[in-house]
């Protein structure tokens, strides 16, 4: 049997978690672009959600764009938009975990214990639960792709980045265990660990404070194919998402311009 390798998403119900901004909305309009015209963006910030389903809906006009408001960090918020992505979509298919909380390099021993619980449970916690969430609807329907954004923090030790670090593995180890439950339902789950992603208030941060744009600068200099672009990352969740990689689980990618190969 030969594959089509002309898959677009027209059949395909999608759920972006962390769809608002960066990655997640990329990963979005280029969801869009490629067929989809069934969408559900998750996202704290209403106004920034109504902004995003516009720019969403600027590349495809006929698409079924809407936005959910949830804080994923919470058990209960995570069901309820699980439970009205399945209301307003019908299914998922494909769900696409990229939440994001804001972090800055910190030295450990200069972390405050309250700081260091907050990394791990907000850059975590919300991909964990959101993932829990959707679980049994794909379950019930027999496939599913979940393609979660850690980091290459969790590979690669870096100074500044314990917390994070620490809180990226956990991604990483849940998501590849989960792979191995689920492949006997139809259900395939990948991650994507970029290293600096250029063009988001991440980056940003990280270039503004003077600790970790020393590292990072020395990190940049290994980056031969050159920096991490959101669209970089949405074009690899497309192609895990589609039939083009259907025997494809539990992996976990870079996707960091040959910064690290770890």
């Amino acid at each position: 049997m030969s594959l089509d390798m002309r898959f677009d998403f027209a059949d395909q119900s999608v759920v972006i978690a962390g769809g608002t901004s960066g990655v997640g909305l990329a990963t979005a309009a280029a969801f869009a672009d490629n067929g989809c015209r069934r969408l559900v963006l998750v996202g704290r910030n209403e106004q920034r959600g109504k902004a995003a389903v516009d720019s969403v809906q600027a590349v495809a006009a006929d698409a079924q764009v809407e936005f959910v408001s949830a804080d994923l960090n919470e058990p209960e918020g995570a069901q309820a938009a699980a439970d009205e992505a399945v209301r307003r979509l019908g299914g998922i298919d494909v769900l696409v975990n990229s939440t994001v909380a804001p972090y800055q390099p910190t030295l450990l021993h200069t972390m405050p214990l309250a700081d260091l619980r907050s990394v791990l449970v907000e850059q975590a916690v919300g991909s964990l639960l959101m993932t829990r969430a959707v679980l049994p609807v794909m379950r019930a329907a027999g496939a599913g792709s979940i393609i979660s954004i850690a980091s290459d923090a969790a590979k690669v030790p870096t100074p500044g980045e314990t917390g994070i670090g620490a809180a990226m593995a956990a991604i990483i180890t849940f998501c590849r265990t989960l792979a191995i439950e689920a492949k006997n339902d139809g259900i395939r789950v990948n991650v994507l660990t970029p290293s600096l992603i250029v063009n988001t208030a991440s980056y940003d941060r990280a270039m503004a404070q003077e600790f970790s744009k020393k590292i990072f600068d020395r990190i940049v200099a290994r980056a031969g194919l050159g920096l991490t672009e959101p669209d970089d990352l949405a074009a690899t969740a497309l192609f895990l998402a589609s039939p083009l990689s259907r025997r494809i689980t539990g992996q976990v990618i870079s996707v960091n311009g040959g910064i690290s190969v770890a």
